[in-house]
This record gives C-alpha cells, structure tokens and sequence, in this order.
C-alpha cells in the first residue's frame, strides 16, 4: 500500500533523511521508532506530500504520490495528531465531521453529524459528548474525539503521530487497545511514529527502526525483543550505551 524508496530530505545542511526504504503491505500496521529528531515525523509528512522529498520515490498503492490529484489522495486518508489538534470554536460533532462538511468528501449536515454521533459511540464516547467544545474534555477524552475524526471518513490508510503523548498510563493502554481493535475492525494499513514502547507492542504487527536517516531495521513486532541489531536493542532496552549516541 506504501511504498518509500531512496527518500532523501534535507533542511539547508541539515540531512534528515539519507535514503529511506519501506514497505507497509495493505491492511498492516507499521511502527516506526526512534528518537526525537530522527526524521519520523518528516517521513510522515513526505507520505501525506506536505513535505516534498528531495530525492527518492513514495507510491500509494502503486501510484506515485506525487503525481496524484491533491483531493482524491488524501480522501485516502486518516490523521490522529500528536496534539490532539482539535478546532476549540467547533463543537465536538463538527470537529469529528470535519472533513465531512466541506471539499470533495461533502455530506448533508444531518447525515454529518449522525456519522460522527456514530464515530464517537465507536471510540467510547456518548452522543451528548457532541454538543461539547473540546475544551470541556479531559485530555483522554480530546484523543477519542481525535481518533473519531480520524475514521470519520472511512479511510484506507490511518496515520498516528504519538498517539499516546500527555497520557496517563491507564488512558494510554486505553487508547492503544481502541487504535489496534480499529484498524483490525476497519482493515486499514497504519503508519505509527512513536517512541512509547507500549503502543509498539499494542499496535504493531511490523515494526521499522529509523536512526540516522535510514532504516536501521525492519520487521516483525514479535522479533523485536530478540533481533541482534544493535540500534533496535539499545532503544527498546532503554540503555545509554550503544550506537545511539544520547545527546547532553
């Protein structure tokens, strides 16, 4: 379904990525590790074509994302931010609606709200949760409305951006369990950049470690924990020595 060969992206002297390659087959879903400042993010964007890369190649399905029509590529898509990135002055409805409500993806208001009543209900929340502004939400709360507005719209392929961050340890595992039984339910292919170790074990069925600007390592979630590479080693076990440098 996604397909990365050679993406190179640099920010005046500073190389992000150096020549990334993966694959993430339909319906899989794929963790990317690796510390703050490694390019996950980066990589992100260069899928969505926020960022164009320098260099290299990124296919959706076949087709290369950048010669693809803006609007019919990313009704492909799903987004659940890092921030939450909720509109305050819309109601939580329109908030999950979103996309529904206006541009190529346009349903009647009613029918609008109706998907995103049943969204919510999807993630755990009550229809009288709609009327709210997301400033009336715990922070749990704000990331369900998030991952609501992500599936709104049915998508093929899902992105995470640290779907855990600012969570408590109940919540996170909370929010784990319903992005895993989500995209299990759906069969959309997701692409994850985290480096909470939970969430990897909770989401992952394919893990890529990024480090450098490359891929250090690809594969199994359940080899992870026993592959002899020594970057996925050192920053799975948490220790400072290794060839990851810490910075001070």
């Amino acid at each position: 379904m996604i397909e990365l060969q050679g993406v190179h992206k640099s920010f005046g002297p500073k190389k992000v990525l150096r020549g990334v390659d993966l694959k993430i087959d339909s319906g899989e879903s794929m963790v990317i590790i690796g510390g703050s400042g490694t390019g996950k993010s980066v990589t992100l964007k260069c899928v969505l074509g926020l960022i164009a890369p320098d260099a290299g190649r990124i296919a959706l399905d076949g087709q290369n994302v950048a010669k693809q029509d803006r609007d019919a590529f990313l009704a492909k898509f799903g987004m659940l931010f890092q921030g939450g990135a909720l509109f305050d002055s819309m109601p939580v409805w329109q908030n999950v609606a979103f996309r529904l409500l206006r541009g190529s993806l346009k349903r009647p208001k009613s029918e609008a709200r109706e998907i995103a009543i049943e969204k919510l209900r999807r993630v755990g929340l009550t229809p009288d949760v709609a009327d709210l502004f997301p400033a009336e939400l715990s922070g749990g709360m704000q990331k369900r409305v998030g991952l609501a507005r992500a599936i709104a719209a049915d998508p093929q392929v899902i992105f995470f951006d640290e779907p855990t961050t600012g969570l408590d340890p109940i919540m996170a595992g909370v929010i784990n369990d319903l992005i895993r039984e989500i995209v299990v339910e759906m069969g959309a292919t997701a692409m994850t950049i985290t480096h909470d170790m939970s969430s990897v074990r909770a989401i992952a069925d394919k893990v890529a470690m990024l480090h450098d600007g490359v891929i250090k390592w690809s594969g199994p979630v359940a080899e992870m924990d026993t592959t002899p590479d020594p970057y996925v080693r050192q920053f799975v076990s948490g220790v400072a020595e290794g060839p990851i440098e810490a910075v001070r």
